[in-house]
């Protein structure tokens, strides 16, 4: 390319004449500082590639720019001269730096320009930017509201401008200021009101030259518009700080070396800005491949999945209460026979008593109080039957009754029960105290006379008497115990929810939880006391209580002889111990003879070290076609905290090619670690435990929520391995015909989301086997870490193209360090839905979530929405912790 210039009046500027300057890369909007000049000037430009001759005139007048002429070129050339004109002439831009810009416009069509009307790049275009949707919907306004609080003698120090901004990453907020002020010639360390709405129009312009030109100079220190080795790395350290993730800061230079290498085949030490941009706007072509028929059919869905406003108040009542029955009508009908039973017991109890003496003289309060005393010995026996989990597992597994039965629900039903308790209680105790006794208390002698076969020949004086009474004495305990474990049982302070003083915060917790609902024990004792000793029934066969008890209560202790005896006789060995990033706790102990499991199950684990006493409930999250039980505890309590801590004791810190923090491996070395002793119980019944029942499956965990999960991703991956080796065997002995029953499941989706890089480590393992075995695609899975900011904006855009590169080169994602590639912030969940329902037209897919409540309501409210407009219908079932 032939360069020309010409300049009509001379300038003060040295070695601005008739010099031929050397090409640069193109590097977006052109900015840089002008020297003020008075005088007219124009200056014009000429740049010939073989036939094409491209000359712009322009005139600087006064401080204002101006384009006087364009010969030759296409469009592009004169929207990017017609931005010179835009230039706000407080910016004092040096005509030598136009003129450099001008000539990085030009030299730029000798290399390969990505076509940006293309489905990856155009949606690079759209993605890249500098604020998130939160942030920049706030408008000029608010920051300038902010720069008002915030402002030191009228300027803004470069400590406040991220804060000003909206931006929190302080250090990536300074190193954009700091690109921003080189840019504009600033060398303070604050700026002024206007230099700061001239630093949000640019972070907020949605033009993609002007975005990649600010992310370039926030790499290009020293502002040569060339990128070095150096360079590359700090902008990774940066990125990889912002985004929280450690372990590829602790690699930045190996990181830097691979982009280098991408990009700068020559090894010229350096990259530049058209190098950058065509990494950013090359997408992987998979993801975009979509057919016209897949295009049509999505379009169509969205069609249906649109919400139609019905204006009848009745019919749009009529419609959501059939939506409601038909999605809870397991619950409607236990829940209604509940109350039935108590409504009936209540009735015939204030019925009887209604016709007998004692109603002359204390009214219709002894009727209210022996109905509610009815309920109670009714809920009092049943309230033990969900807790029963040996009978509720061995139900829902070998009986059909879970199609009619929601035995998911079971501490739900258990927690219902417990507020009929209460009601009962409340209304037992409140018609004895404020009127049954009070009424006795002032009677007559003539009213008194049929109540002496009840109270005595003389008639009681005070309350003391009621109260020093064996009725009265258990009855006031049984309210107090009982008070106190359905205080402790409340989330607020089963979870240490509240922001209590120290010495009463250590009376909550699980702990406290756990041990205040043992009093059980003792209230189920007092009950029989208090239901045996009654004023007004003498006859043994009226008195009721034992009766409603002994068979749950017989029940209720088999589970507890069978849990202790189990659990006592049933030892484990420990094999295994890790100790992860995000205070997770691995466990893998022998398998006890006997010991058979589903995937989705649970067991019960007890640590003497800890308290012989305790039993916790952890997801298993082996296979059962392993030769050892696994389980990940996340250190959430302080039961689970004493356990993390006993046993990294006794593990060292992991080697260079081991995963984890601590390991302690009993099937490798001689110095074998004393270990503490470990019991375990079970396996019980969890709702993942169905999954066996659908095709396709969408298993979706928050968190520590993946454990039940992973489990059901190992038996699905062992079940084709068995699957292979099967059908290999068959071709070569011949056998035609197998007994062995199906594997129903042949589609997986698993989506985990996780706030932490190190949560990755957990499952590494598996993840790998799943890339590695799954050659049919039967299994899809997809990681997203949700402390990268998403896709597209500017803190997480080097860490995309670094992800890129490094997965393309060594089949390894950097964020996870498996082979599945991670994505970055939430995932969109209706796009989640939408995209198994167009896969799977016409079937039945099971969505299994476990983690925090917080996803429960929108994947139950999409599993619903997706199954009455489309015909893929969507089972959802929960698990919460």
């Amino acid at each position: 390319m032939e360069i020309e210039e010409h300049q009509i009046e001379s300038w003060s500027e040295t070695g601005s004449s008739g010099s031929r300057s050397t090409r640069v890369g193109f590097s977006g909007p052109m900015s840089g500082p002008l020297v003020s000049n008075k005088k007219s000037s124009k200056k014009s430009a000429r740049f010939k590639d073989d036939e094409e001759l491209v000359e712009i005139t322009l005139d600087v007048r006064d401080d204002v720019v101006s384009v006087q002429n364009i010969r030759g070129g296409d469009p592009e050339t004169a929207l990017l001269a017609s931005r010179l004109e835009k230039r706000p002439s407080s910016l004092s831009m040096r005509l030598r730096q136009v003129s450099q810009e001008l000539k990085r416009m030009t030299s730029s069509k000798k290399f390969d320009r990505v076509d940006r009307s293309k489905s990856g790049a155009a949606r690079a275009l759209r993605g890249f930017k500098f604020m998130t949707k939160n942030v920049g919907t706030e408008g000029w306004s608010q920051v300038e509201k902010r720069f008002l609080d915030l402002a030191v003698e009228g300027k803004l120090p470069k400590t406040r401008f991220g804060q000003c901004i909206g931006m929190h990453e302080k250090e990536f907020a300074g190193e954009l200021f700091d690109a921003l002020s080189r840019r504009r010639g600033i060398t303070s360390a604050s700026i002024t009101k206007d230099e700061l709405r001239e630093f949000w129009e640019q972070i907020t312009d949605q033009s993609f030259d002007s975005r990649l030109q600010t992310f370039f100079d926030m790499v290009d220190k020293n502002a040569d518009g060339r990128i070095t080795q150096e360079e590359v790395q700090e902008i990774i350290g940066l990125s990889a700080s912002a985004n929280k993730l450690s372990k590829l800061q602790e690699r930045s230079d190996e990181y830097a070396a691979l982009i280098m290498e991408e990009l700068d085949p020559d090894n010229l030490g350096y990259i530049e800005l058209h190098n950058l941009e065509m990494l950013l706007l090359q997408a992987p072509a998979q993801s975009t491949h979509i057919t016209t028929d897949s295009r049509v059919m999505s379009q169509m869905l969205s069609q249906k999945l649109v919400p139609t406003k019905e204006y009848n108040p009745i019919k749009r009542g009529f419609r959501a209460l059939a939506y409601f029955v038909e999605d809870n009508w397991k619950r409607i009908w236990v829940i209604a026979l509940w109350l039935a039973i108590c409504a009936a017991l209540f009735t015939w109890k204030f019925i009887q008593y209604k016709h007998r003496a004692v109603f002359d003289v204390m009214g219709y309060c002894v009727t209210a109080a022996k109905g509610a005393a009815e309920t109670l010995k009714f809920n009092m026996a049943l309230i033990l039957l969900p807790v029963c989990r040996n009978t509720i597992t061995w139900l829902r597994s070998k009986t059909k009754l879970g199609m009619a039965v929601p035995f998911d629900d079971n501490i739900n039903f258990h927690k219902v029960i417990a507020f009929g308790i209460a009601i009962g209680v409340g209304i037992h105790a409140i018609c004895h105290l404020t009127c049954d006794f009070p009424r006795l208390l002032h009677t007559t002698e003539e009213e008194y006379e049929p109540m002496k076969p009840f109270f005595g020949e003389d008639r009681p004086n005070d309350y003391w008497w009621f109260v020093k009474g064996t009725e009265g004495w258990t009855g006031i305990t049984i309210v107090v115990l009982m008070a106190i474990a359905y205080t402790l049982a409340q989330p607020w302070f089963r979870r240490n929810r509240l922001n209590l003083p120290k010495p009463l915060k250590k009376l909550t917790g699980f702990n406290a939880f756990w041990y205040s609902h043992h009093l059980f024990v003792i209230v189920y004792a007092l009950f029989i006391v208090h239901g045996y000793y009654l004023y007004l029934s003498k006859e043994w066969y009226k008195k009721t209580t034992w009766m409603y008890l002994a068979i749950p209560m017989i029940l209720y202790a088999c589970e507890r002889l069978l849990r202790a005896f189990r659990s006592g006789y049933k030892s484990v060995k420990i094999l295994k111990v890790a100790v992860y990033p995000g205070n997770v706790l691995a466990l893998h102990v022998s398998k006890p003879q006997g010991f058979k499991y589903s995937s989705g199950q649970y067991i019960f684990v007890n640590c003497s070290d800890v308290s012989p006493f305790q039993w916790h409930p952890f997801s298993i999250t082996s296979a059962p076609g392993d030769d050892y039980v696994s389980v990940h505890i996340r250190t959430l309590g302080d039961w689970t905290s004493q356990l993390k801590n006993v046993f990294a004791k006794a593990c060292q810190p992991a080697s260079g090619d081991q995963s984890g923090l601590l390991r302690a491996d009993m099937l490798q070395g001689n110095n074998i670690p004393r270990m503490p002793k470990l019991l375990i119980d079970g396996p019980y019944g969890a709702p993942a435990q169905d999954y066996k029942d659908y095709e396709v499956i969408l298993l979706v965990g928050l968190g520590i929520g993946a454990t039940p999960l992973i489990s059901i991703l190992k038996d699905v991956l062992n079940n084709m391995k068995q699957r292979k080796d099967l059908e290999e065997g068959m071709v070569e002995s011949g056998v035609k015909n197998n007994k062995r029953k199906p594997f129903a499941t042949n589609r997986a989706y698993f989506y985990w989301v996780t706030r932490e890089q190190g949560s990755f480590e957990w499952f590494k393992g598996v993840m790998d086997d799943v890339a590695e075995y799954d050659k049919d695609g039967i299994i899809e899975l997809h990681n997203y870490c949700t402390s990268v900011y998403e896709e597209g904006d500017a803190r997480s855009a080097l860490i995309t193209m670094l992800q890129s590169l490094h997965h393309a080169k060594s089949g390894v994602d950097i964020v996870s360090g498996t082979r599945v590639k991670t994505h970055f912030a939430r995932p969109n969940w209706r796009s989640v839905f939408k995209h198994t329902a167009l896969k799977h037209p016409g079937k039945r897919v099971g969505v299994f979530y476990c983690g925090a409540h917080t996803l429960v309501g929108e994947l139950k409210r999409l599993s619903l929405d997706f199954s009455r407009k489309t015909n893929t219908k969507f089972d959802f079932h929960k698990e919460n912790f």
